[in-house]
C-alpha cells in the first residue's frame, strides 16, 4: 500500500477558511499550499499575524458583510469592493448610512422568509380530501 499524501489546499482557500484577507497574509503563507494539518494548527493556536489580522483587518468581504449584518451582495450594491479594516467597519456602523439600514432591512426580510420556508417544510402535511 502506498503512503497517503497529505491533503492540501491553495492559500486562497486556507485564507477563506481562516476568515482573513489573503493579500494581507505573510508572503510565506501566500507562496505555497497549506496542508489540512497546518490549517488545523493555525486554527488551534493562531500565530500573532493571524490574531492581528482577525482583530484589525483588513477583512475579506464575507467577514465585512457578517460584521455589518448584511449580504455580500449588499456590499456590492453599496460599492464596497475592497477589504476594510475593523476601524473602517466600526465607522460604518457608527454612522449607519442609509444604504446600510436598507441592506440590514433586506437581510432581515431574507432571514424571516427563510425561517418561514423552513417552518413550512417541517410542518406535517395534511392529506388532501
Amino acid at each position: 500500500m502506498t503512503p497517503k499524501t497529505p491533503q492540501t489546499m491553495k492559500p486562497a482557500t486556507a485564507a477563506k477558511k481562516l476568515g482573513v484577507y489573503l493579500e494581507a497574509t505573510p508572503a510565506e503563507f501566500q507562496a505555497g499550499d497549506v496542508s489540512r494539518d497546518e490549517l488545523n494548527a493555525l486554527q488551534a493556536d493562531p500565530p500573532e499575524w493571524l490574531r492581528d489580522l482577525r482583530r484589525n483587518g483588513p477583512h475579506p468581504r464575507q467577514v465585512i458583510a457578517a460584521k455589518l449584518r448584511i449580504s455580500i451582495g449588499g456590499l456590492t450594491r453599496a460599492g464596497i469592493t475592497d477589504a476594510l479594516t475593523t476601524e473602517q467597519v466600526d465607522a460604518l456602523k457608527a454612522t449607519s448610512p442609509d444604504w446600510l439600514l436598507r441592506e440590514r432591512a433586506t437581510q432581515a426580510e431574507v432571514r424571516k422568509e427563510a425561517e418561514r420556508v423552513k417552518a413550512e417544510k417541517a410542518a406535517p402535511r395534511r392529506p388532501r380530501s
